[in-house]
């Protein structure tokens, strides 16, 4: 019996650390809890980069159901069919996004590899990566709302080209979220409207 209690009480505690340290994530491929939530979901969320030398942020109501917009954004091979600017789409891991996937993306001349950081189903997806010396960090979050759902966006940008023309770049990453938020609106309630 008491072989039995020392057996449960380290299981227990391996749990324990486990999720406590992140590593209870990676193990169970973000599946839900009982609860419904994911264990990644009592970790710290990923953040951009707050002291980068440009930040955007972006806000859009969207009059479609989370389901919709969550399956639009997240289906990232399908991405050049609504966003006019995004050449190819290319997963390198099959199945849906989950922390680690990474897919291959041209967009504005720019070639890139991201590797998602956080996925929160519904919620919370972040991924990031570097584009020929500069390190992106890109946040979407999902709100439902009364009228729909809101979606904010915040992306970071570091490296010598950034710092090297900083103004540019910021305009360029202004222009490219706003744009990226607007197709996401209009596709989704497109969708919506079918």
């Amino acid at each position: 019996m008491r072989m039995f209690t020392v057996a449960r009480f380290t299981a227990a505690s391996t749990v324990l650390v486990l999720a406590v340290s992140g590593t209870a994530h990676a193990l169970t491929d973000d599946r839900p809890t009982a609860s419904g939530e994911s264990l990644a979901a009592h970790t710290a969320d990923v953040q951009i980069d707050q002291t980068a030398p440009v930040i955007t942020r972006e806000n859009i109501l969207i009059h479609a159901r989370l389901r919709t917009i969550w399956k639009i954004q997240t289906d990232v091979e399908k991405w050049p069919a609504w966003q006019p600017g995004v050449e190819r789409v290319v997963k390198d891991t099959p199945g849906c996004l989950r922390p680690g996937s990474v897919f291959r993306w041209s967009t504005e001349g720019l070639d890139i590899t991201s590797t998602v950081k956080q996925v929160r189903p519904g919620k919370r997806l972040v991924w990031g990566g570097p584009a020929q010396g500069i390190t992106a960090v890109h946040v979407w979050t999902f709100t439902p709302t009364r009228d729909g759902v809101l979606v904010h966006t915040e992306e970071s940008w570091t490296g010598e080209p950034v710092v090297a023309d900083q103004a540019v770049l910021q305009a360029a990453l202004d222009k490219s979220l706003h744009d990226w938020v607007d197709n996401l609106r209009h596709e989704a309630e497109a969708q919506a409207a079918k």
